[in-house]
């Protein structure tokens, strides 16, 4: 599979841009989506071809993110706004080139980490039934079962690291508030002490003022 992805994220586009270049056969991509900003891919498909898209929102702001996605004609086949992961199937009605794009725009100042998981066709047999006279054997029929479930736990696997890496960073966030909230309650605390010491002084203060006064 070949993708090809540009966007208007500025500097961050030449990241994301990167990524795929390193991941050009790769259907598993994670990127930098930064505020304001939108980064679109494209992929060539074949009429009749299935084809998955599957997103998640690692971090930043509320886990959310807009994704749309159209067909070679223009037309809307997938459209969402601050969606956190969603999973969408469709068949290519024709040939030609498909834009899927992933929008930040509505944040102001926070960026996001966006994974997504653009699968085109389905995986070959394991073991082809053209040119096979005979049905498959036992061992090749426990080699197709055991293929099968490694890649179940390949997907299992990669949705753990998700949930791991969503899970990191709201415990960091929380940290951070906890630290910022921990800082503000010492600085209350320190003011409302000296305010308290210069009080009572200011009460001992205008006793022996009242007393001087009375004595002359």
């Amino acid at each position: 599979m070949f993708l090809r992805g540009y966007g208007t994220a500025g500097p961050w586009g030449w990241l994301t841009l990167l990524l795929v270049a390193c991941a050009v056969w790769a259907s598993e991509i994670t990127f930098e989506l930064p505020d304001n900003a939108k980064q679109c891919f494209y992929e060539e498909i074949v009429q009749g071809t299935k084809c998955t898209l599957e997103f998640q929102v690692i971090t930043g702001g509320h886990y959310d993110v807009d994704c749309r996605l159209e067909g070679p004609d223009g037309a809307v086949l997938y459209k969402e706004m601050k969606k956190q992961y969603d999973s969408f199937t469709f068949t290519a009605s024709r040939n030609g080139t498909y834009k899927f794009c992933f929008s930040n725009e509505f944040s102001t100042f926070t960026h996001k980490t966006v994974y997504f998981d653009f699968q085109v066709g389905e995986d070959p047999p394991l073991f082809p039934s053209e040119n096979r006279a005979t049905a498959l054997t036992q061992m090749e029929s426990a080699c197709v079962s055991i293929h099968e479930a490694l890649k179940s736990v390949i997907d299992y696997q990669t949705h753990f690291r998700l949930r791991e890496a969503q899970g990191r960073s709201r415990a960091e966030d929380l940290n951070t508030r906890v630290a910022y909230w921990s800082i503000g309650e010492a600085i209350i605390l320190l003011v409302v002490s000296i305010g308290q010491v210069f009080l009572l002084k200011s009460f001992f203060s205008d006793k022996r003022t009242t007393t001087t006064r009375v004595a002359s």
